[in-house]
């Protein structure tokens, strides 16, 4: 059953220090794990799925965020289900995602100058890095891409956006002026269960939950990452 409470909301996020993203970070050694289907958690590689080049259809998390990750399945309603869309990314698929987004905001926007298309790819992708020191959260193991599905249609719930889609309407509280349409009932029992599971949330981005990463850190404040890259 379960523990849900019966009024959600999805608490605007605070704003982080400029400097979040040099907090220091001290690497735990959790070793990334392997996500296996169950009827309640299953499996969509997205990016293999587009063949984004070097992207696996093996999904793997960092054993403690994978652990929170069934707490927060073990929190939403038992008619429900999690289905992960992306965790671990190794750099060259960061990369390979990052040309891809750049392409379809060009396309989109066409109008805009090459700062604005950097500034609107970095809302939706993080900018890849090979320093060490500043890992972006997917190559840590500690980030996860995530939605619900009904366990009856085996349908993902409607969530007001598609995955990945760049507009202003996937922040995640976008649609809290809107509490009785279905899909902002269903982003508060996504954020909540992921939350109090001990992730925090990219707040540009509904599907998107980290845990152990520099965001983490900050939003806890912590000010210090336990997961640094995991290649």
């Amino acid at each position: 059953m379960s523990n849900l409470p019966i009024s959600l909301s999805i608490l605007p996020a605070s704003p982080l220090s400029p400097d979040w993203g040099m907090l220091p970070i001290a690497e735990c050694g959790e070793p990334l794990v392997t996500l296996t289907d169950s009827p309640r958690l299953r499996l969509k590689p997205v990016y293999a799925e587009l063949a984004l080049a070097g992207a696996s259809t093996t999904m793997q998390l960092r054993s403690g965020a994978a652990e929170r990750l069934e707490q927060a399945l073990s929190l939403l309603p038992e008619t429900l289900g999690v289905l992960v869309l992306d965790v671990f990314r190794p750099l060259s698929v960061q990369q390979a995602l990052w040309d891809w987004q750049w392409a379809e905001v060009t396309r989109d926007y066409p109008l805009l100058t090459r700062a604005e298309t950097h500034e609107k790819v970095r809302d939706f992708v993080a900018e890849p890095s090979a320093d060490p020191a500043k890992p972006t959260p997917h190559r840590t193991g500690g980030a996860v891409d995530l939605t619900l599905f009904d366990l009856a249609t085996s349908e993902p719930l409607p969530m007001g956006t598609d995955f990945d889609e760049a507009t202003d309407a996937t922040q995640t509280d976008w649609f809290e002026r809107f509490p009785h349409e279905p899909f902002t009932t269903n982003r508060r029992l996504l954020y909540d269960a992921m939350t109090r599971a001990g992730f925090v949330n990219y707040p540009n981005e509904w599907w998107h939950y980290e845990f152990g990463t520099r965001r983490w850190a900050a939003c806890q404040g912590t000010n210090l990452a336990v997961y640094g890259s995991a290649e």
